[in-house]
């Protein structure tokens, strides 16, 4: 799964979706404003020229043509004879030399506006040209030509404004959007983010534990509802299945013992045979799977008390287990502590999760167990420490799940439950440890066969024990 930092945020990807639509439509909206108002203002242009060479024509075609042609604005007149030639001109226009060359006259006497230099007629930039066949008294059908230009300057220097304003105005725009998008977008996933928050906080402990709802009558208020039923639902189910297991375990101590009893009686009465060892080693175990399963039962209903954590000494304790084991098949062997190391957490627990993790050392270690601790910032560091095969990598995790045992574990006289190492990161993590699994350190380039258990227990003074308190009342 990526980190949070190395992926784009739903606000940031709903913002980008949201500009890069505002963006196309603000670029398709520029274009086709841009087009319009260009084609209307050229369109206007033609039209009004139109319109003059229409009012000359009516005036040639009476054979009574004034001098100058009256032309309005910045328009050009020049009526054109059969031959091109300029018969006659508006005052601004040139009497020589006709606007249009012969080809040019063929394709405007058709309707078409033809753009020619504006040096033709003395002016910078372009002019619109057009162009209405007439027909002068005495002479043949369509002779003579009606020619109107008018510059253009005007209409393309509007585009021009328009189009660099579009290109100012525009990103502006969508920076002015993109921030209001920001605000809405965070706004709108504001409920969202508290009920990631608050999806987040749930530790499966308090039966309380709930998702915020929204005040808001919507499809997150909605959301949350149906996921607050829905944790009621898995809470119910676990509560369960946690007193099932709890009086099941709780039925079976009362024949295990009479059966532990009466194998005993019979060792006694009897004698020792293989029969009653096996039978009563496999009661033991089965004893020790009852104990630990009320445990986790006891550790899965019961809220953390903060009134029973208590200031322990880590090297009192790690030498008081140690004095249990002593005399048996493996060495077990503190190294003493050459700084305080005291932790805040209840006794009973935390002893627990030590004799546990020494229980499966001793179990899997060759010759000796090391016990250590030392002070960190803000924990206690614990670490048991063994000479045995080890644990690959891949699996350091996966043995803290109940009734994990490893294929180098599944022999009946050496495995244990598959629970001790599930109590110990239950426990650990119910007064704000933390346990994991490890290989020893590397030594002269050489790493020692074995395994490592580094437990971390809040330090007196820590400001997590404040929090995680804090946190529980």
């Amino acid at each position: 799964m990526s980190s949070p930092t190395s992926r784009l945020t739903l606000r940031w990807r709903l913002m980008l979706i949201g500009l890069a639509g505002s963006g196309v439509a603000l670029l398709v909206g520029s274009l086709v404003l841009a087009t319009v108002l260009g084609v209307a203002g050229r369109r206007s242009l033609d039209e009004a020229a139109t319109n003059t060479a229409r009012d000359i024509s009516l005036v040639v075609a009476r054979d009574d043509i004034p001098d100058p042609l009256p032309a309005s604005g910045a328009q050009s007149v020049q009526v054109l004879d059969a031959s091109g030639k300029v018969v006659a001109a508006s005052a601004n226009a040139d009497r020589l030399t006709a606007l249009l060359r012969p080809d040019e006259v063929r394709r405007a006497r058709t309707g078409e506006t033809v753009g020619v230099p504006g040096a033709r007629a003395g002016e910078s930039g372009r002019l619109r040209v057009v162009a209405l066949p007439v027909t002068r008294a005495g002479e043949r059908r369509d002779s003579s030509t009606v020619v109107v230009a008018v510059q253009s300057d005007d209409v393309e220097h509007a585009q021009h404004i328009l189009r660099t304003t579009l290109l100012v105005v525009a990103p502006l725009l969508l920076l002015v959007m993109g921030l209001v998008a920001w605000w809405v977008i965070g706004r709108a996933l504001r409920p969202v983010e508290r009920l990631r928050a608050g999806a987040a906080s749930i530790s499966g402990q308090g039966r309380s534990e709930r998702l915020p709802v929204p005040a808001q009558s919507d499809e997150i208020q909605a959301l949350a509802v149906t996921l607050n039923d829905m944790l009621d639902r898995l809470t119910h189910a676990r509560e369960r299945q946690r007193d099932l297991v709890a009086d099941a375990a709780h039925e079976l101590r009362s024949p295990l013992a009479s059966m532990r009893t009466q194998l005993e009686v019979e060792q006694r009465v009897g004698g020792r045979t293989e029969l009653t060892d096996g039978v009563l080693a496999d009661v033991g175990r089965l004893h020790d799977l009852v104990e630990d399963l009320l445990l986790l039962a006891r550790v899965d209903s019961d809220k953390v008390d903060p009134s029973k954590a208590e200031v322990i000494d880590v090297p009192t304790l790690l030498a008081d287990v140690s004095r249990s084991y002593a005399g048996g098949r493996v060495a077990v062997r503190v190294v003493p502590s050459t700084a305080a190391a005291v932790a805040v957490a209840p006794p009973i627990e935390l002893r627990r999760v030590v004799t546990n993790l020494v229980d499966n050392a001793v179990r899997h270690a060759s010759q000796e167990v090391v016990l250590s601790c030392a002070a960190e910032d803000e924990d206690v560091l614990l670490v048991v420490g063994d000479d045995g095969p080890g644990i690959a990598a891949p699996d350091r995790e996966r043995v803290f799940e109940r009734f994990t045992r490893l294929d180098t574990a599944r022999d009946r006289d050496a495995g244990g439950t598959g629970l001790g190492l599930a109590i110990v990161r239950e426990l650990t993590d119910r007064f704000g440890g933390a346990a994991r699994l490890t290989e020893h350190p590397t030594v002269q380039g050489r790493t020692p066969p074995g395994l490592r258990v580094e437990v971390r227990v809040p330090r007196e003074g820590s400001p997590r024990v404040h929090h995680h308190v804090a946190d529980d009342i």
